[in-house]
């Protein structure tokens, strides 16, 4: 054997590769040497283990005796030749593939130092803890694709003066933003959508964000938050980052429940939540965009609640307010409802209006949820007016329970 002199009787060593031209067996020792031999046929495979007999000779040996230490690492990049690089938490490493496991980034994975990739573990990263996103993690988390049907503003029913906010903000802040330079005034840094639950805020600001061509940065106030002391912030960071250096050249940061992030901060406050605040305000005061057209929206229903530092000029400059629908905003929201589905030409829609004052949006487009489940049940493949009334007579019938925080339309 072509290792160092002294005695190997009894090593154990590992096969790392093989040489069928010239015969060569290379091999790994426990202790961590490298070596080769030279064996007859049939040639051993890759991951073979043998034990070197008192002639030192190897001798094949079972893979029990081989103790194979396995760890967890996430895929950070998978080249076009197969090639993997894996972060373990303390570097980046190469890492074979050679069982040809189908991997993308952002895939946890189990690998050992001489097999390479042994399984796929996950599709997401899997960590000992909630470190604060890389930006990869960032776009994989937080950023919304775009559905298989571009929203336009004709999805979104009733509010008119509201309709015509967002359009307004399209056009000053994404389409003239050279204007408003050349004017030598500063575009806006972030919006405000206020109004009671269900009025469709969330779903106003993912049509903005189609509309102006905008990548959409969706963040749920509580999904942000980590347990682990500075990894909200360090998420808030990247994410504002990721935000600024979008291929798109434009990007909106949606906070739905943004009090839940940003309460008035007084004497008694956590510390948790005085830091976080503080951010926001870093963030909103300072991050670049330079080159760039990035629009911080936020929703929240509880405008009260928010600190106050955050609703001044300079900062949260917009708000755009959402009443309780009145007659035509109903009548045109049950339009835009019916519009996507397949219905007879007798919808009573105009009486139903009228009969549902008080309902908010989502309430409303709950109606056609309920008449499909209502025509599906009869094996019909469309909706009648019939059905409609039969839809608004059991919700009316429904007690009128609190809203959730959170906007359904």
């Amino acid at each position: 054997m072509n290792v160092e002199s002294e005695s190997l009787a009894g090593k154990v060593m590992k096969v790392l590769a093989v040489d069928e031209t010239e015969g060569r067996v290379y091999v790994r020792i426990l202790d961590g040497r490298t070596g080769w031999f030279t064996a007859p046929e049939p040639l051993p495979a890759k991951g073979d283990v043998f034990l070197v007999d008192e002639d030192g000779q190897p001798r094949a040996a079972g893979k029990s005796l081989w103790p194979e230490h396995k760890s967890i690492a996430v895929v950070r990049h998978v080249d076009v030749d197969g090639s993997i690089l894996l972060d373990n938490g303390l570097s980046i490493i190469p890492a074979a593939n050679d069982l040809k496991i189908e991997l993308k980034a952002n895939n946890t994975v189990e690998y050992s130092e001489t097999d390479g990739v042994l399984r796929l573990i996950s599709t997401t990263p899997i960590r000992s803890r909630d470190f604060g996103l890389d930006e990869a993690e960032i776009l994989n988390e937080y950023l919304v694709k775009p559905g298989s049907e571009a929203l336009t503003f004709k999805d979104f029913g009733g509010y008119p003066a509201v309709v015509a906010q967002a359009r307004e903000l399209i056009d000053t802040q994404f389409h003239f933003r050279e204007n408003l330079e050349a004017i030598g005034a500063k575009p806006l840094k972030g919006i405000l959508l206020t109004g009671p639950p269900g009025t469709g805020k969330t779903h106003l600001a993912r049509i903005i964000a189609q509309e102006s061509k905008a990548d959409f940065f969706l963040i749920s106030g509580p999904s942000v938050v980590s347990k682990w002391v500075g990894d909200t912030e360090s998420t808030l960071r990247r994410l504002f980052q990721a935000a600024t250096t979008s291929p798109a050249g434009r990007a909106i940061i949606f906070f739905d429940e943004i009090d839940s992030l940003a309460e008035r901060r007084t004497s008694t406050s956590h510390d948790f939540s005085n830091r976080l605040v503080a951010q926001l305000l870093t963030l909103l005061d300072g991050f670049e965009t330079a080159g760039k057209s990035v629009l911080v929206v936020a929703a929240t229903n509880r405008i009260d609640s928010l600190d106050p530092a955050l609703t001044r000029p300079g900062r949260f400059d917009w708000e755009i307010e959402f009443g309780e629908p009145d007659l035509q905003d109903r009548l045109d929201i049950l339009h835009v409802g019916a519009r996507r589905l397949k219905t007879t030409d007798d919808l009573p829609l105009p009486d139903i209006a009228v009969l549902s004052a008080g309902w908010s949006a989502a309430k409303l487009t709950s109606l056609w949820s309920e008449a499909a489940h209502i025509a599906a049940r009869d094996q019909r493949s469309e909706i009648s007016g019939e059905d409609v009334v039969l839809a608004y007579e059991r919700m009316a019938r429904r007690p009128d329970r609190a809203a959730p925080s959170g906007d359904a339309t």
